[in-house]
């Protein structure tokens, strides 16, 4: 018997998106409008529809092209990463080099497949290390000896090494040329880290001028071009950008700034246009806001191969070579748990979007230095994703989705029209000179903080669902006594004495030759740098936050309070009728005061005035909410208010928007109101302090 196609809508007419659309206002929103209810408005401008449609995206003629093609929406390989997977790149930072050369061992027969070497402040900033700052969100790695005992043992010929060396940037990537050429490898990969502009966004400072910067961007881009041709030179990271609050148009906005920047100064070292652009990565952040982050990928590319082209790049040398991490600012130091399903969704997307390797920070980043039960979860996420799920298995999947497409495009355009603002106003060095980039991303911030506070931009664990008594996860410093004085012993010890022969790096003064020769000899990162010593760049720093700074603040008062009086700040719920009546706003109030810390101090409810009085009492609460059904707020509220009041309330709040109510609810006793939409953060703050939990 032959099988029939099966045809299930062939007898139904054809839907159209204005039949839809209407069908939802009358059936659904019940005469609310659709923009209102329907659309996600996010902080980069994009409305968000909750339905694409062909008209969305046009097929004809297939605009995104194919993988491999400019302008490399859909990956810049014509088969993506589907032959061996993406990079699985994790990043190290352990200050003593000894443990984290351990680390990197163990992690590199695990799954790992490249390695990020984070410099600590010391040395990033260009600065000998001191007790105060070396081994400082970084390796204490201060010279050659150093970042050799740090990769003792690793395969550099088949482990590409990325650096994060800030200020230092220079003598960092010769020493790591010199461990290359030592261990007899011949094609090295990896990435030399050169990003001042990214250093001085985040610190505010240079320990020399951005003509030394950009002269030594050059100069190290051209050695480079000829010395370890897959190995690129400059690392246009904007992490600093999007730590302070940067939108994801900002975001890919300044990257493309700061590339430009770049590009001009080893055009000015004599490099081709061409090899310029193989001289540079791209690291962007990724956050959990899945499809704006796959978007912001393919968006990207196609936004590099423009500006590239435009610059008279060639179609191959305008591919970008794109990294992703997990972005910083969504971790949460409280509930850090739930970071392990953040992490999991930007991994996914940063996949999805095709980006060439993928860093996923560990669960605990926010709290300290990651633990290997951390590191090993992270680097887990991307082998399941990879070899369990068959992520890799399809180029660019995301490739014909109409709301992909369309968002694809959409921060695109958004992206490029902030590109040309910062262009109009000087480039990116003007811009950061000026303070613009600063206040354009502290309003953007501050956007977000409203809605934060809100809770319009939820924070599981934090804002949302906490767990006031889970027990905390606990990151202490390491001892770094002993690493401290090995360094600084065998710094003491180098040949300062090549390191002042030196002459200054850039304007043709000096040659690369003489920086290795002194590195070898053993001179000191900073004794380098001090060549160039001088007056320095300076800017407004760029803070670094948390989306959770604002409700994490509140948490730890509650908890010092704890940990001063024995208990948390509590809230009696003044549970009103049976549990039906009751239940779904005593768990709201449970949810909103839990947010601040305040323990919500539950029952099963109270039929009759007297029991509710006696247990607010013996609950030691100094504040009570009611909770329960409008129905029965207008028969109990006259009758449970003023008795809590009397009994000794301080603030007394009801579980629910008042509506035509609140005059009366307000005679008989009532302070305050709690429901969806209203100010979450500020009600909190203002009770802590009038409990005296914060300082007013």
């Amino acid at each position: 018997m032959e099988q029939e196609d099966l045809k299930l809508a062939a007898d139904f007419p054809a839907t159209s998106y204005a039949e839809w659309k209407k069908t939802v206002e009358e059936k659904e929103l019940k005469g609310v409008a659709f923009e209102k209810k329907m659309v996600t408005k996010t902080p980069e401008g994009i409305d968000l529809q909750p339905l694409y449609v062909a008209e969305n995206w046009p097929w004809a003629g297939d605009p995104s092209g194919f993988p491999g093609f400019f302008p490399y929406a859909r990956g810049t390989g014509a088969i993506g990463s589907t032959r061996g997977g993406w990079d699985i790149r994790q990043a190290f930072g352990e200050p003593d080099p000894a443990t984290a050369n351990g680390e990197i061992r163990h992690d590199l027969s695990r799954g790992v497949t490249s390695v990020v070497l984070r410099l600590d402040a010391a040395a990033r900033s260009g600065a000998a290390p001191s007790a105060e700052t070396a081994g400082r969100d970084g390796v204490m790695i201060h010279d050659l000896a150093g970042l050799e005992e740090t990769l003792a043992g690793v395969d550099l010929a088949k482990v590409p090494v990325s650096l994060e060396a800030g200020a230092a940037f220079l003598p960092a990537a010769l020493s790591l040329a010199a461990l290359w050429r030592k261990a007899g490898v011949t094609a090295a990969a990896g990435d030399f880290g050169a990003d001042p502009l990214g250093h001085l966004a985040a610190s505010g400072a240079l320990p020399y001028s951005l003509e030394s910067a950009f002269a030594q961007v050059g100069a190290l881009a051209a050695w480079t071009a000829r010395a370890f041709p897959q190995v690129r030179t400059v690392a246009v990271d904007t992490a600093a950008y999007h730590h302070a609050g940067a939108s994801e148009v900002h975001d890919l906005g300044i990257g493309l700034a700061t590339a430009v920047a770049y590009l001009k100064a080893m055009e000015a070292a004599g490099l081709g246009i061409d090899d310029a652009c193989r001289q540079i990565s791209f690291t962007l952040s990724i956050g959990c806001e899945q499809y704006l982050q796959i978007a912001k990928l393919r968006a990207a590319r196609k936004l590099w191969a423009v500006v590239a082209s435009a610059c008279g790049a060639s179609p191959a040398a305008a591919a970008m070579v794109l990294r992703a991490k997990s972005a910083e600012r969504m971790y949460t130091r409280i509930d850090p748990w739930v970071n392990l399903l953040r992490a999991t969704v930007a991994t996914f997307a940063s996949a999805v979007g095709g980006a060439d390797s993928v860093t996923c920070l560990p669960f605990d980043s926010a709290i300290g230095l990651p633990d290997s039960k951390a590191r090993r979860i992270a680097r887990n996420t991307q082998v399941i994703l990879m070899e369990e799920s068959n992520l890799f298995r399809v180029a660019d999947p995301a490739g014909g989705s109409w709301a992909l497409e369309s968002l694809t495009e959409e921060i695109a355009a958004k992206a490029w029209a902030f590109f040309q603002e910062i262009e109009a106003k000087g480039g990116i060095v003007a811009t950061l000179d000026s303070g613009f980039l600063q206040e354009t991303i502290a309003r953007t911030m501050a956007d977000r903080d409203k809605a934060i506070a809100r809770r319009k931009i939820p924070l599981t664990g934090v804002s949302e669902f906490p767990n006031i008594f889970e027990e905390a996860v606990l990151r202490p410093p390491p001892d770094l006594t002993a690493a401290l004085s090995r360094t600084t012993a065998r710094l003491g010890a180098g040949t300062k004495a090549a390191a002042s022969a030196l002459a200054a790096l850039g304007g043709g003064r000096g040659s690369l030759e003489s920086v290795e020769a002194a590195l070898a000899a053993g001179a000191a990162f900073s004794d380098l740098l001090a060549v160039e010593a001088g007056p320095g760049a300076r800017i407004a720093a760029l803070p670094r936050r948390h989306l959770a700074d604002s409700f994490e603040r509140l948490r730890d008062a509650a908890n010092a309070h704890k940990a001063r009086t024995g208990r948390l700040p509590g809230i009696f719920l003044a549970n009103l009728g049976p549990v039906s009546q009751h239940t779904g706003r005593a768990s709201f109030a449970k949810n909103f005061f839990e947010a601040g810390g305040i323990e919500a101090l539950g029952n099963n409810g109270f039929e009759a005035v007297e029991p509710c009085v006696e247990a607010f009492k013996a609950s030691g609460a100094r504040i009570a909410i009611l909770c329960s059904s409008d129905r029965l707020y207008e028969e109990l509220v006259a009758r449970f208010a003023p008795a809590l009041k009397a009994a000794g309330a301080e603030t007394l709040y009801l579980a629910g928007a008042p509506g035509d109510k609140k005059a009366l609810y307000d005679a008989a006793g009532v302070d305050d109101y709690i429901f969806m939409g209203g100010e979450v953060l500020g009600a909190l703050t203002a009770q802590l302090v009038r409990l005296g939990v914060i300082a007013p």
